[in-house]
C-alpha cells in the first residue's frame, strides 16, 4: 500500500513539473509558455475571454427576454417605442469602453513583439522547399566560414521510440536559455513562414527580403514549431525545432561546430 501511494506521488510530481512543447491530440488550448512574449500572449487571450463570456451571457440574455416578452402570445398590442436617446447612448458608450480597456494591453503587448532588445546572439533563418536552413554569423571558423547547416525533417520510417511523426529533424536550432536572440527570416524561393507556438514567434519567410524576431527563452527544454504558410506540395514536412541549453552546454556546441 505504501509503495502503490509513493508511486502516485511520484507520479503527480512528475506531470506538475512536465511542460507540453507539442501539440496533444484534441488539444483545445495553448502550449506552455516558454518566453514572456507567449506569457502575455496567453494573458491576453484569458483576459479578453473574459469580456467575450460576460458579453455573450448579457446578449443571449437580451435576446432570450425579447423573445419571451414581445412574443405575440404575450402581448397582443404592438410597441410603439421606436427609439430612445438614453439606450442608444449605453450601446454606444459601454462597447467603446470595452475597447479601449482591451486596446491598452493589446498595444502594450505588440510594441513588446517588434522590440529588439540588443540582442546577444543573432541567428539567420532561411526557408527552402521544403527544409530550414540555420547561419550562425557570430561565430567563425579558421577557414572564415560561419556555422551554416540544413534540417530536414527525419522520415517517419527513421523515428526512434518517443519520437514524434513530421516533427523531428536531423539538425535542430540550437540557442541558449535567458539570452537575446534576433532570428533573421528569409526565403530563397517561395513564402515560408517559421512559427514556434511555445515562444510565440511567427515571422514570414519572404523571398529577397529580410524579416527579423527576438526571443528570450526563460527554461531549457526542445520546442516544436512547422512552417505555417503554404509553400508548396511538402508544405506539411518541414518542422522547425528548437533545442534551448543552458549556457555552458551552448558554448560547448558552438566549440564543437567550429571544429568540425
Amino acid at each position: 500500500m505504501i509503495n502503490l501511494i509513493t508511486s502516485f506521488i511520484f507520479i503527480a510530481l512528475c506531470f506538475s513539473n512536465s511542460f507540453s512543447d507539442v501539440s496533444e491530440p484534441w488539444q483545445l488550448g495553448f502550449q506552455d509558455p516558454a518566453t514572456p512574449i507567449m506569457e502575455g500572449i496567453i494573458n491576453l487571450h484569458h483576459d479578453l475571454m473574459f469580456f467575450i463570456c460576460v458579453i455573450s451571457v448579457f446578449v443571449s440574455w437580451m435576446l432570450l427576454k425579447t423573445l419571451w416578452h414581445f412574443n405575440a402570445s404575450q402581448n397582443f398590442i404592438a410597441s410603439s417605442l421606436a427609439h430612445g436617446t438614453l439606450i442608444e447612448i449605453i450601446w454606444t458608450v459601454t462597447p467603446a469602453f470595452i475597447l479601449l480597456i482591451i486596446a491598452i494591453p493589446s498595444f502594450s503587448l505588440l510594441y513588446a513583439m517588434d522590440e529588439i532588445i540588443s540582442p546577444t546572439i543573432t541567428i539567420k533563418t532561411i526557408g527552402h522547399q521544403w527544409y530550414w536552413s540555420y547561419e550562425y554569423s557570430d561565430y567563425q571558423n579558421e577557414s572564415g566560414d560561419p556555422i551554416n547547416y540544413e534540417s530536414y525533417m527525419i522520415p517517419e520510417e527513421d523515428l526512434t521510440l518517443g519520437q514524434f511523426r513530421l516533427l523531428e529533424v536531423d539538425n535542430s536550432m540550437v540557442i541558449p536559455t535567458n539570452t537575446h536572440v534576433r532570428i533573421i527570416v528569409s526565403a530563397a524561393d517561395v513564402l515560408h513562414s517559421w512559427a514556434v507556438p511555445s515562444l510565440g514567434v511567427k515571422c514570414d519567410a519572404v523571398p529577397g527580403r529580410l524579416n527579423q524576431t527576438s526571443v528570450f527563452v526563460k527554461r531549457e527544454g526542445i520546442y516544436y514549431g512547422q512552417c505555417s504558410e503554404i509553400c508548396g506540395v511538402n508544405h506539411a514536412f518541414m518542422p522547425i525545432v528548437i533545442e534551448a541549453v543552458s549556457l555552458p552546454q551552448y558554448v560547448l556546441w558552438i566549440s564543437n561546430k567550429l571544429s568540425d
